[in-house]
């Protein structure tokens, strides 16, 4: 008998040692919910370098913005921080109507959408030499976009195909290039899209300037009148299950060597803008983002 009790002992020693192990390693871990198109300066570059900085563990999960925020208001994910690509997500978040998962959010950084190609595509040389729009209608041509309905991304790029038809005076742009809004033969998850082009599986695409020099993708310029751009975002969740660690990976993220890492990949820094209940950000936060916009 007492040696079954000391064994029961033991192993519920174990368990508690292994829980209160589980809970550390929690505590240690920081989930970031981000836009695809900032997965190779997260992955590569703001996330090791946040792990460097504070010891903690990033982990990063990476799809368009709108499909993110679908997934935090049907509770099929969760995560610390969140990092859109419009501020048209956050409010989607924010309210009682929206189930209160966002209070606050901060303007940080801006991107424009370009036209980018694969250099070894047979349609290289045209885009070059040709009008990017007659480029893009010409027959054969394998285009890739993401789901307006579920990106940012997507929605930016048929709200620029259609003011290209309007200044270029050609009504059926939109249908020819596009075609319909979720054309199955185009759009595809964000995260993938870079990748599909440079192995050769697209000819060009739609892609935020950070993607096109971050990676040495060629990539042509809409004009001026055209311009269209992703507006980046940056909160903590309201239910995130490390407030502490969500905060310290803000502060590194708004911090002189976290802005500058997101210049190196070609994002336009921003001065830092707060949208919503300012009294909830965490003081820590806001010290930071007061200093930022110095």
């Amino acid at each position: 008998m007492i040696r079954k009790l000391i064994a029961s002992v033991v192993m519920m020693s174990g368990v508690l040692a292994a829980s209160s192990s589980a809970f550390a390693a929690d505590d240690n871990d920081v989930n970031v919910l981000y836009a695809g198109s900032l997965v190779n300066l997260m992955e590569k570059s703001v996330g090791p370098a946040f792990e460097k900085e504070t010891g903690l563990h990033f982990k990063g999960y990476a799809a368009g913005s709108n499909k993110i925020a679908n997934e935090i208001k049907g509770k099929l994910r969760r995560g610390d921080v969140f990092i859109s690509a419009s501020p048209k997500v956050n409010a989607s978040l924010m309210g009682e109507a929206n189930g209160n998962h966002v209070s606050w959010y901060v303007n940080f950084a801006e991107s424009p959408l370009l036209i980018g190609y694969n250099p070894k595509s047979r349609f290289a040389n045209d885009f070059k030499t040709k009008k990017w729009s007659d480029v893009l209608q010409q027959d054969g041509i394998r285009l890739g976009r993401t789901d307006p309905k579920l990106d940012p991304k997507g929605a930016f790029t048929v709200e620029l195909m259609t003011k290209a038809a309007q200044a270029y005076n050609q009504p059926d742009l939109v249908e020819k290039t596009l075609g319909a809004p979720e054309n199955p033969a185009q759009v595809l998850p964000e995260e993938t899209l870079v990748g599909r082009l440079q192995s050769g599986q697209l000819d060009a695409g739609f892609f935020y300037s950070t993607e096109t020099s971050d990676l040495k993708i060629p990539s042509i310029h809409p004009a001026p009148e055209l311009k269209i751009k992703a507006n980046y975002t940056l909160t903590i969740l309201n239910d995130a299950p490390n407030n502490a660690g969500a905060a310290r990976f803000v502060n590194f993220l708004l911090s002189a060597e976290g802005r500058k890492l997101l210049a190196e990949h070609g994002v336009d820094v921003t001065k830092p803008g707060v949208n919503g209940n300012g009294q909830a950000i965490p003081p820590s936060v806001q010290a930071v983002i007061d200093a930022a916009q110095q």
